[in-house]
């Protein structure tokens, strides 16, 4: 498989403080990647680069061999971890918002997921719980045929009944040629269904490793690993 996502020495600074330090890595196509560290370790600045939104002061980066730009965003689809639609706005008007702004968006699959999820599509965002309020936003993101998925913590305002479901949802929409990362501190939710993980801390990887092998050669589970390289 060709890699979708590579960072070649990615730094990033805000002011005096160094979030990410020559941060070298790559996601292939059809794989599903954690991407796991502490608060603080550089998860989300790494994302908001990938997706376009952050600058970068060093260093490369390349989503679907284009460097990070109006061609790069074309196959990004982004899950940011905090909902960001007007309250005022309903369900609809949000899947009619994401048909008109990308060609790949399905609304045919968006309508399957919202039927699956037990959303009213004409129910207002004011009147959803914070859990439904991102499920929507998981459904609008997960409609699209992107070529690369950024989930930034797209599980942390859901029940733990919900979790497995909600993964269901990520497996069955994603495209199958596409990268997935999903940035998370629900480890022991979602590890099954990674099939690598890369650690971070500091700025820094620490670990970039199949998730089987993992298993085969440490005996042990991601999160139990997770804990000990840093020493939660």
């Amino acid at each position: 498989m060709e890699n979708i996502l590579e960072c070649r020495d990615l730094t990033k600074r805000y002011g005096s403080k160094t979030a990410l330090e020559q941060l070298s890595l790559s996601v292939e196509s059809g794989k599903i990647t954690g991407l796991l560290g502490p608060n603080g370790s550089g998860k989300t600045t790494l994302i908001k680069i990938i997706s376009g939104i952050l600058n970068y002061d060093g260093g490369e980066v390349f989503a679907g061999g284009h460097k990070i730009g109006i061609e790069s965003k074309k196959i990004i689809s982004y899950l940011p971890e905090r909902p960001y639609f007007s309250p005022g706005m309903r369900v609809s008007e949000t899947i009619k918002f994401f048909k008109d702004f990308y060609d790949d968006f399905s609304d045919d699959a968006a309508a399957d997921m919202l039927k699956s999820l037990n959303i009213n599509p004409d129910d207002k965002i004011r009147t959803l719980s914070k859990g439904t309020r991102e499920k929507v936003q998981l459904v609008l993101v997960m409609s699209r045929k992107a070529r690369l998925y950024l989930l930034d913590e797209p599980m942390g305002g859901v029940d733990p009944a919900a979790r497995d479901f909600i993964l269901k949802t990520i497996l069955n929409n994603y495209n199958e040629d596409a990268g997935v990362i999903i940035s998370t501190h629900l480890i022991s939710d979602v590890e099954k269904v990674l099939d690598d993980v890369i650690f971070i801390k500091n700025g820094h990887m620490v670990l970039h490793k199949n998730v089987d092998e993992i298993r085969s050669e440490k005996g042990k589970s991601v999160d139990t690993l997770f804990r000990e390289v840093f020493a939660c």
